[in-house]
């Protein structure tokens, strides 16, 4: 125990000096006395590992307690955000949002990849250009120009569904991941990548990606070939780029770590800055508006020749100051996805730890001799949601007893409407008994969120715990997204 925590820096520089001097010779194991990295005793291999990698794009976001939900007055009287002390894990997210060009360069890998044999997958990455029309304006210049224009690449990608999103944040991870492999000496780069023979993480990490190998790693064991491929247990990939989870988005967007001295919040943040106003108070820009949003009715970006915002539509995605953790445009220019799955009621009844809503636990699909099941034709390791087969253990567990958590606590058929209709079940599916979509509710498994307010907002959108929802495959011309990235190890950034 350290008594004096003065004298921390002095045991980290003295157990510094001591991993110098032991390195000289095998590491033993504390417990069995067996050394590691040594063939003779095994080759059980523990690699040097001393901090995640910060992956292309991302900023550490520090995690901590913070109050999650309604900051501002509920002037659409939803009741559906109702605060809510959570805690949210370390993790990183894009410093800005997804850009028109990361996209496009996106569309192009998966055209050069798949564009000849599976052009549906090209076809169905598409944004829908089309948001940009409305039946009493003339937008037809942005329908043309706004996604692949130079003029417009810095700017942020909009007509992105959900369900896109995720598969640009899928296809990033592999390309992040085969950067970096390919940076430490161990694959050559390989532009005749088609079909499943593209680079995928996962199908890696089983052994089901044959590229081209420059060099692989030296295996110890001596049952082994004497070399191997990277695993898990190196530390040398990254985790999965993913969207942030509501809290996540929250959290990140309210910065509060520049508002904390110790333990104590001096100022519950109602935007991504200091004060309740959308107008800046500092001496050197008083009076400018701090994001993108609509200021009034018929009022986009000010007056010609003190354009104040000076976005018609959205704005290049550096534009305006950074909050606290360093991310620009948390409030305004476009709204963005997050993970979740939208319930009025959330806030009541997800967990205090990491909460989230939207859980469907998968595992491998896998022959009858435990094999893993040969990738698909695109590449990737085919999944299955859990199920007692697969999981014999299932029907024991405690933490989850079903796969599909998403309306975990929503109810069951004794509080629906249908409690009297016998025939309900099997007439309208076990998955509308609670929301009736398209008759009594908009609200159902695919209704996801998004937050942060866009460039055709009011301000009361700007806030970060204010909440919407839109079906996962629709888009519009005022959403995008950014991506995260969970943080393994240590929450404390180094």
């Amino acid at each position: 125990m350290i008594r004096n925590p003065r004298n921390l820096p002095l045991v980290i520089a003295l157990l510094a000096v001591v991993a110098i001097f032991s390195s000289c010779g095998k590491e033993s194991s504390p417990t069995t006395g067996w050394t590691y990295n040594d063939p003779r005793t095994g080759g059980f291999e523990v690699n040097p590992y001393v901090e995640q990698e910060t992956g292309p794009g991302l900023v550490f976001i520090e995690g901590g307690t913070f109050v999650m939900g309604r900051s501002e007055q509920d002037v659409m009287f939803d009741w559906n955000n109702i605060p809510r002390r959570v805690t949210v894990s370390s993790f990183y997210m894009d410093e800005t949002e997804v850009r028109n060009i990361d996209y496009v360069e996106y569309l192009y890998w998966l055209s050069r990849v798949f564009g000849e044999t599976y052009p549906e997958v090209v076809r169905n990455a598409l944004p829908d250009t089309l948001v940009w029309r409305e039946r009493l304006a003339y937008n037809e210049p942005y329908v043309y120009n706004y996604l692949r224009h130079p003029a417009y690449r810095d700017y942020p990608v909009v007509g992105v569904s959900w369900v896109q999103a995720n598969e640009y944040a899928a296809w990033r991870t592999d390309r992040v991941n085969e950067m970096i492999l390919i940076r430490e000496g161990i694959l050559q780069w390989d532009p005749d990548q088609v079909n499943e023979r593209n680079f995928n993480t996962e199908a890696y990490l089983a052994g089901q990606y044959e590229g081209l190998v420059r060099r692989n790693l030296r295996d110890l064991d001596p049952r082994g070939t004497g070399e191997r491929r990277v695993r898990r247990e190196d530390g040398i990939l990254l985790p999965a780029y993913r969207l942030p989870t509501e809290a996540e988005w929250e959290f990140a967007a309210l910065g509060l770590i520049g508002n904390t001295i110790y333990e104590r919040i001096v100022e519950r943040r109602l935007y991504p800055w200091n004060g309740h106003v959308i107008r800046s108070s500092e001496r050197r820009t008083r009076g400018t508006i701090m994001a993108n949003i609509q200021r009034g009715r018929g009022d986009l970006m000010g007056v010609a020749g003190n354009l104040n915002d000076a976005g018609e539509i959205t704005v290049p995605v550096y534009a305006y100051w950074p909050n606290d953790y360093g991310l620009y445009n948390m409030a305004g220019n476009v709204n963005e996805w997050v993970a979740d799955v939208f319930r009025p009621l959330s806030h009541e009844s997800v967990a205090d730890f990491r909460p989230f809503r939207g859980n469907v636990f998968q595992t491998t699909v896998r022959d009858e001799d435990g094999q893993l099941v040969p990738k698909d034709s695109l590449g990737r390791i085919i999944y299955q949601n859990v199920d007692p087969e697969s999981d014999p253990r299932l029907p024991s567990r405690r933490n989850y007893r079903h796969a599909d958590n998403i309306g975990y606590g929503d109810g069951d058929f004794a509080s629906s409407r249908f409690f009297n209709d016998p025939d309900a079940m099997e007439r309208v599916g076990e998955e509308r008994l609670m929301y009736d979509y398209g008759t009594s509710s908009l609200i159902n498994d695919n209704a996801r969120v998004y937050k942060g307010g866009g460039w055709k907002d009011r301000p009361y959108w700007a806030v970060p715990g204010n909440r919407r929802f839109l079906d996962q495959n629709e888009a519009t011309n005022d959403i995008g997204f950014r991506c995260a990235m969970t943080r393994v190890g240590s929450p404390v950034g180094y």
